[in-house]
């Protein structure tokens, strides 16, 4: 099945700084990247979080199959629902960009939103929610060039004011050259005086209240729920715990199943990034979740949890875990979904365009010799062919075709993402039934049993340059294979 582009580069956000960002959905990659269908139509959707609250959204449309009229975006709080939103806006045609739409939307408080994409032409209209986070993760600084140019005019302001105050009070009864006498410049430095003061006090209560409010919105700014990763019984078992007051005291919405899966836990071995796992704790309590440790090498690794909360509000919680090789010869996974691999190590000239899975069969990256560039959609495209050289025949991993994992060198990127993009499946599950989260019917898997083909692709820019290593999942013959490929984005 083909598949719709994205909007590559597109102007409206191309010339948009990047945002880097911890733990909210993804880590250092902010921007939502999402390819499905609104009915009839085949969309790409890219939505760029502001970073601020209230602060505006950019999101650019791509409608790829069929001529589109029309298309609106909406922003649906969960709190709230469709009832409470505000009116759609009208997506505005992006010049020179056939089938792509944009505009921006005010998110006006932290949580979880679908922006609701409706496209309207001759095939009638199509609607899909595309769930973002809205998080305050950083204070929008003020440039020395406007202080100075607010404190110049201020002062202008002021002492303008204090002359005409004086003038005023020294001069407005007199008749044109009559002069001043003692008692009226008296009178005059008085009014002088205390309207100075009055502007003092009201300088001093302004800034009193600057303080206030920038206490306050240090206050919204996102902090990942706090969380310890640790080893037991004697090594064999990974023990993550979410540790965080505001989760014990149930502040926070209990967590459901992305994937089928409470919790999705990876583990990247540092410097080299040479071993990685994909785990899936389980728990009894909500708050202790335990994963039989795979026979990994001993090293210092990087840790993501990925977390969908009943509201829709996806994070990642990052910690670090240093293992010394205790894993026993004799595992046995929790969950078959389970896998891990251990590969060589990133060096600065890793170019991988090809991998050797443990079956025996080949996954290709199909990306010619396209050049990586940040913030322009990157060709992940893979084929996967079998030892005999045939097209390899897959099957769903988790409910979709394949997963991807990418992560910068330093660690300052982790994404996990799909063929639909890097939305949380269980948060669009959720708002397309409403927001309600509280049905006892599990959410959906988009596949749960099917023959795939042999290629897979994702929809994904890189947010900045670098060296990265991309992890590559897909299931064959009930055997779940990864790939593992190198890349350096300029």
């Amino acid at each position: 099945m083909s598949r719709p582009p994205l909007p590559n580069g597109l102007a409206a956000l191309a010339a948009l700084a990047v945002l880097v960002i911890a733990g909210v959905g993804h880590v250092g990659s902010p921007d939502v990247y999402f390819r499905g269908a609104a009915g009839p139509y085949d969309v790409g959707v890219v939505s760029r979080p502001p970073g601020v609250v209230p602060g505006q959204l950019d999101v650019v449309v791509q409608v790829s199959n069929e001529p589109a009229a029309q298309v609106t975006v909406q922003p649906v709080l969960w709190e709230t629902g469709a009832d409470g939103a505000p009116p759609p806006d009208l997506a505005a045609p992006v010049l020179g960009e056939a089938g792509a739409f944009a505009t921006r939307l005010w998110l006006m408080t932290s949580g979880s939103y679908s922006i609701r994409v409706v496209v309207s032409g001759t095939r009638g209209t199509g609607t899909v929610d595309v769930p973002v986070v809205s998080a305050a993760t950083r204070e929008l600084p003020m440039s020395p060039a406007l202080g100075a140019l607010l404190l110049a005019l201020g002062a202008f302001l002021v002492f303008g004011l204090l002359s005409i105050i004086g003038a005023g009070a020294r001069e407005a009864t007199l008749d044109p050259g009559v002069p001043v006498d003692a008692p009226r410049r008296r009178r005059a430095r008085l009014a002088v005086c205390s309207a100075a003061a009055i502007f003092a006090l009201a300088l001093l209560g302004g800034n009193a209240w600057w303080n206030h409010s920038a206490r306050a919105y240090r206050r919204i700014i996102y902090k990942p729920l706090a969380s310890r990763v640790s080893l037991a019984d004697s090594g064999r078992v990974l023990q993550f715990v979410i540790t965080d007051s505001r989760w014990r005291q149930h502040e926070e919405t209990p967590l459901v199943r992305d994937h089928g899966k409470l919790v999705h836990f990876f583990l990247i071995r540092a410097p080299g990034m040479d071993a990685f796992a994909h785990l899936h704790p389980v728990t009894s309590d909500s708050n202790d979740f335990r994963v039989a440790l795979p026979p990994l090498p001993a090293g210092t690794y990087h840790t993501y949890a990925d977390i969908v909360h009943r509201s829709g509000y996806a994070e990642t919680l990052v910690d670090t875990l240093v293992i010394g090789g205790q894993g026993s010869p004799a595992f046995s996974p929790t969950d078959s979904d389970d896998s891990w691999i251990v590969s060589g190590a990133l060096t600065a000239a890793s170019d991988t365009r090809r991998a050797t899975l443990a079956d025996g069969s080949i996954m290709s990256w199909d990306r010619g010799d396209t050049s990586l560039v940040a913030n322009v959609i990157a060709p992940l495209h893979f084929t996967v062919t079998a030892p005999d050289s045939r097209p390899a025949v897959l099957q769903p991993y988790m409910g979709m075709s394949a997963h991807a994992m990418i992560a910068r060198d330093d660690g300052s990127v982790f994404v996990h993402l799909h063929p639909m993009g890097t939305i949380a499946m269980a948060a669009q599950s959720i708002f397309s039934r409403g927001g309600d989260s509280t049905r006892d019917a599990p959410l959906p898997m988009p596949m749960t049993s099917a023959t795939l083909p042999d290629t897979v692709s994702f929809p994904y820019a890189f947010p900045k340059a670098g060296h990265y290593r991309i992890w590559v999942q897909v299931r064959r013959a009930g055997r779940v294979l990864t790939g593992s490929f190198d890349a350096r984005v300029r």
